[in-house]
């Protein structure tokens, strides 16, 4: 059985959602393994990984707004506060979404149903450079 893992490195413009199905399909068509599975794991504390709706940019307004109302920026319930008021924010995003996914893979390519795509969900304001361990195994 092989074993296929590289790091995708993805620059943010602050909060949003990136698409990064495509970077990731390429890895997975490089690694030429026909049936098997594809984990992605986000180095970082303050942003995610998530498969979701990829046909309609609303739905990840609607993720950030309803995130906005859940985990407010500046909320005075929190302590941790060292680089600014979305610190602690975005370190709780991170923890209610995820950090890692896995999805199969068939004939060399991720299987994703019609309307999925997989996300990069930076949390912070400030852009960041992201990186993304991809192991297809």
């Amino acid at each position: 059985m092989g074993m296929f893992q590289r790091t995708l490195e993805v620059p943010t413009t602050g909060r949003c959602m990136i698409s990064i199905t495509d970077p990731v399909n390429a890895f997975v068509a490089e690694a030429n393994i026909e049936v098997g599975l594809c984990n992605l794991f986000i180095h970082h504390t303050s942003a995610s990984i998530l498969c979701c709706e990829n046909y309609d940019e609303d739905v990840q307004s609607d993720l950030e707004r309803f995130m906005v109302r859940l985990v407010p920026d500046g909320d005075k319930l929190f302590k941790h506060t060292e680089e600014g008021p979305d610190d602690m924010p975005s370190h709780i995003r991170s923890v209610l979404t995820a950090t890692s996914i896995t999805i199969p893979v068939k004939d060399s390519k991720l299987v994703l149903g019609r309307w999925q795509g997989i996300f990069l969900w930076e949390h912070r304001l400030v852009p960041h450079n992201r990186k993304i361990t991809v192991s297809v195994f």
